[in-house]
């Protein structure tokens, strides 16, 4: 264990990306902080998933933290988009690099947080039955940490391997000969049906609703281009400061009426043909925010999977027909719809076969039984707050955040919530960084955490709250960005639908809609005013 005390200012809980970040302004600031991680090591996300194909869709270097320019100096991605393995080691890099280590409790689940009153403090219980004390409470427990299994009877029952994605064992897994299934077409299950598709015996795919899935193009960085990267950041990470989810790529704000249709059709071919989130947050705004533009670039998609699957029965089931591209999150692949052109490889849809039950030996659809040796669940995640609601949190008057919350998270700016004093919600619901590419925006949110401690500790300050007023005021904002999105009309995980989550069956404001660049002017006002919205005693 990293400390024995267990009287601290700040706990954090989690060392992800936002807790590394997090603890490294504290102890900036001289202030006595904590992380409780449940994993062994830190990491967050890239620590917990190691299934095959695991890597982020951000380009590398916007992934990466801004703000130390040694880091920026010394480290090297060897890819546009880095795999799991690599983002870890970089992640383990900074914390070494940044002395954090001992600092940090692995092996540490926190159970409960409970509101102290009289004294302005949090108590937070471990699994292990510790119990540790602190006057901030900071939670950094991921958007998508708590994975959710299906809701299939039998699972139990299953005599071979089986397992969630985010639970993949870190020793590995032999694939090589075996009967694979995979439950589940989002974008982890895409990117492990690409992945092992050619190491396998058989794979076996169970989709329920396929997604827009559009090329990663990938590709190697030499020690050439990656000093050109080092000399470009300023301009790199200034490019992600204007864009509406901190990407380098945004919107084009060309009418999509106005440009000829042989000019936008060589603009997609282009995107399509480009890296990353070019192909959906780089295209026509007018795509993602009126029907029928959306629906002519759906097709211009569609047309694409058709040229890539050779059945052209199985193009048609891979093809979404009941949302339009962009208006659910995009899955970014490597040959993913190639995959299904291998004879090893099938496809069952499970809305014409729906799975009755998990068995012995395999698994049961309405047509019969296939027997596997290993099933894999990409069954997604119960989203944003999920993780929340896994930690009983009380507030003031014992109210629990999971009951406050029931209906869908009601916040003040995604960062705090009232009646829980002391509490700051990083990476929490309603804020910027749920919705963007998420260390720029992380750095953002955290940079502000730690300026509001600090200010408190400065002016003898031991508490702070939102109020109720701010709270519906930023609530009534983010409905109204919900208005005329199209991906408020579709059922994801962004709109808080899952239907492995008991009342998760309806539209939950999940996330802020009105870009980074606004997200940020209205954290600068709240401060500017006197921290606005805010009851400091």
């Amino acid at each position: 264990m990293a400390d024995a005390n267990t009287e601290h200012e700040v706990i954090i809980i989690g060392a992800g990306v936002c807790g590394i970040y997090m603890l490294h302004r504290m102890l900036e600031l001289d202030v006595d902080a904590v992380v409780l991680e449940a994993g062994s090591g830190p990491g967050g996300t890239w620590y917990w998933n190691r299934y095959p194909g695991a890597r982020f869709d951000s380009e590398s270097y916007t992934y990466g933290y801004s703000f130390d320019p040694e880091i920026l100096a010394e480290w090297s991605w060897s890819e546009h988009f880095a795999a799991q393995p690599e983002t870890l080691r970089y992640l383990e890099f900074v914390v070494d690099k940044l002395d954090l280590r001992g600092h940090m409790q692995f092996d540490s689940r926190v159970e409960s947080a409970r509101f102290v009153d009289g004294e302005n403090r949090w108590r937070v219980k471990l699994t292990d039955g510790r119990e540790l004390g602190c006057r901030f409470l900071v939670t950094a427990i991921g958007m998508l940490s708590a994975a959710t299994l299906p809701r299939i009877p039998g699972r139990e029952t299953f005599e071979g391997e089986s397992f969630h994605t985010y639970y993949w064992p870190k020793e590995g897994v032999e694939l090589a000969g075996k009967r694979v299934a995979v439950i589940g077409t989002g974008a982890t299950g895409v990117q492990v049906i690409a992945e092992i598709a050619d190491k396998v015996g058989e794979l076996t795919v169970y989709q329920r609703r396929p997604n827009w899935c559009a090329p990663l193009n990938n590709g190697p960085i030499d020690e050439q281009e990656m000093q050109r990267i080092r000399a470009s950041y300023d301009e790199i990470f200034a490019r992600c400061r204007e864009t509406p989810g901190s990407f380098l790529h945004g919107p084009d704000f060309r009418v999509f009426d106005e440009v000829p249709e042989s000019e936008r059709l060589a603009f997609w071919n282009e995107l399509y043909a480009g890296r990353g989130f070019g192909v959906w947050l780089g295209n026509f705004r007018d795509v993602l925010v009126e029907e029928a533009p959306n629906a002519v670039y759906s097709e211009f998609i569609a047309d694409r999977i058709r040229e890539r699957v050779h059945d052209p029965e199985v193009a048609e089931k891979l093809i979404p027909k009941d949302h339009g591209f962009g208006t659910r999150r995009v899955p970014l692949e490597t040959r993913y719809f190639e995959a299904y052109n291998r004879d090893n490889v099938h496809l069952v849809d499970v809305n014409e076969t729906p799975i009755e039950a998990i068995t012995p030996r395999g698994i049961r659809t309405s047509d019969g039984e296939r027997e596997f040796d290993i099933i894999v669940y990409a069954t997604g995640f119960d989203a944003i707050t999920g993780a929340f609601d896994r930690i009983e949190i009380s507030g003031t008057g014992g109210q629990t955040l999971a009951e406050k919350w029931r209906e869908g998270p009601i916040t003040y700016l995604g960062l705090a919530t009232a009646g829980f004093p002391n509490l700051l919600t990083l990476a929490g619901p309603q804020g910027a960084s749920v919705s963007s590419n998420f260390p720029p925006n992380i750095e953002v949110g955290v940079n502000w955490a730690a300026e509001l401690i600090d200010y408190l500790r400065g002016h003898g300050l031991t508490r702070v709250e939102a109020t109720t007023d701010a709270e519906d005021e930023w609530t009534a904002e983010i409905m109204e960005s919900y208005e005329g999105a199209l991906l408020t009309r579709t059922r994801s995980w962004f709109t808080g639908y899952n239907s492995n989550v008991d009342g998760h069956d309806k539209l939950r404001y999940m996330i802020y809609l009105g870009g980074a660049p606004a997200y940020r002017k209205r954290l600068n006002e709240v401060v500017r005013h006197g921290y606005e919205g805010f009851r400091l005693a």
